[in-house]
């Protein structure tokens, strides 16, 4: 019997709010343990929370990059549990009146992945497991999130990490979030189950909980598919529980049994009053809106004719994004700035997070000045590729490393004589192209690029040299 993954997310994701949820302790990332945090945070008796308006303006934002509907009224509940990282034992969140609901991400496929819901809360302490202790940091605690949650409308792995890359990109582009999986400030609960192929009926599912990770998203989701199809076809039954993956072994094992939503007891905070956002100040959050990565895409390939597979490498990251449209102002050929972009300067800048946080010596503008001195005809191609590894690596501008006369061109006669030059100093390469090895002629006209300085153009080049030869 063949079986059919079904899947849904719950994501979470810190806000890149200076102040936490509901005091003025600071979000900043790190820090000695229990020194970013206050009575609020840590929920002593006699302290009342205030909630952070701009959590609020941050949630909207991403519902309504998300395609959902804002609600003008909703509220606070107490989510009760005991456990150690959370000291009130209770988390401030939202139950039956979140602030964002029915919204959807749309894959390449042409699928949508539904939005339940978008909610804020506050985030847990953490808690740091060390030789047979276990130490609480209650910084984390009251950093404000936003909870994401989906329809089990997942189908396969690639539509996961499809769906995470995407909406990772989506809160770096709004400006909510750094979504950096790996300090926490974007994880992931995976909530799966599996059931005969053209079946309706979902099966009972578990959770993996907390998951920071695309790749190791990616691998506990093909685990624990083939662990519950294997449990089926053993006669035995899936356990409604909540998972931790462990990537050393690759392997799923038991926390807790899984919650539902009564065992949390539910109820209104009585501390905190109702939220109200009106639908102009949800339209005024609307219009501030920056372009949307799926919108970029598609200008980049359809009114800057760029191809597909390029205008995707760039706008993957937001910080090269916006360092592409400040470098293409102006200029005739905006592909010269991704050709630029993505041979020679991504070469300094190799992985991923180096690739997201692109910090270069070179500034859009003194791009966008070489190539202008490009498009111009003042300098030509060789000149300007050796002039960009130049600025990479001193951070000076064009004009800082051209002078006068590398932007003058060559006259007529100089190059007709280094052409000459060309041919009477290579023989062996000019013998090989007569007898029909037409990669030959490339060294030959390598010798005229290397001795003008780059400034021959490379084409009347080697149409000169072949002029030469048949002479």
């Amino acid at each position: 019997m063949k079986y059919e993954l079904v899947a849904g997310f719950e994501t979470h994701v810190e806000l890149a709010t200076n102040t936490k949820i509901f005091c003025s302790c600071t979000t900043q990332f790190g820090g000695e343990p229990n020194t970013h945090c206050c009575p609020i945070c840590i929920g002593l008796p006699g302290t009342l929370p205030k909630l952070n308006a701009r959590v609020v303006e941050y949630a909207i934002r991403a519902g309504l990059a998300t395609n959902c509907e804002i609600a003008e009224i909703s509220k606070m509940d107490r989510k009760n549990y005991c456990y150690p990282d959370l000291p009130k034992a209770y988390q401030i969140s939202q139950y039956d009146m979140p602030l964002c609901k029915n919204g959807f991400i749309q894959l390449s496929n042409g699928r949508k992945i539904r939005i339940l819901r978008i909610h804020i809360e506050e985030d847990a302490g953490k808690l740091v497991h060390s030789h047979g202790s276990t130490l609480v940091d209650y910084n984390r605690g009251g950093v404000p999130l936003i909870e994401i949650v989906t329809e089990p409308d997942f189908r396969s792995v690639d539509e996961a990490k499809e769906y995470v890359e995407r909406l990772q990109l989506i809160m770096r582009y709004i400006g909510v979030s750094d979504a950096k999986m790996q300090e926490g400030s974007m994880r992931c609960d995976v909530n799966i189950s599996v059931r005969p192929e053209g079946s309706d009926k979902l099966g009972t599912r578990t959770e993996i909980k907390n998951m920071n990770s695309i790749t190791f998203i990616a691998k506990a989701m093909e685990y624990e598919f083939n662990r519950q199809v294997d449990l089926i076809e053993s006669g035995e039954k899936v356990i409604q529980e909540t998972l931790r993956y462990d990537d050393v072994s690759n392997t799923t094992s038991s926390m807790r049994g899984k919650e539902d939503a009564n065992d949390y007891r539910y109820f209104r905070d009585p501390d905190l009053v109702t939220i109200h956002v009106s639908g102009e100040r949800i339209e005024e959050i609307r219009t501030s809106l920056p372009e949307l990565p799926d919108k970029k895409l598609e200008r980049y390939i359809n009114d800057l004719e760029l191809p597909e597979k390029d205008a995707q490498l760039l706008v993957k990251y937001k910080k090269v994004a916006d360092f592409f449209e400040k470098a293409i102002n102006g200029i005739k050929t905006p592909k010269t700035a991704a050709n630029f972009i993505i041979g020679q300067i991504f070469r300094y800048v190799e992985n991923e997070n180096e690739k997201e946080a692109f910090n270069i010596k070179v500034s859009a503008e003194s791009l966008n000045e070489l190539i202008k001195l490009l498009d111009n005809g003042k300098i030509r191609m060789n000149l300007a590729k050796t002039t960009l590894d130049k600025m990479l690596e001193t951070g000076q501008k064009p004009s800082e490393l051209l002078s006068e006369s590398d932007m003058a061109g060559l006259d007529e006669n100089t190059f007709l004589s280094l052409c000459q030059q060309a041919v009477d100093a290579n023989p062996k390469a000019v013998a090989d192209f007569k007898n029909g090895k037409e990669k030959a002629i490339k060294s030959i006209v390598g010798f005229v690029m290397k001795n003008s300085r780059g400034k021959a153009d490379a084409v009347a080049a080697e149409n000169k040299i072949k002029e030469i030869i048949s002479q």
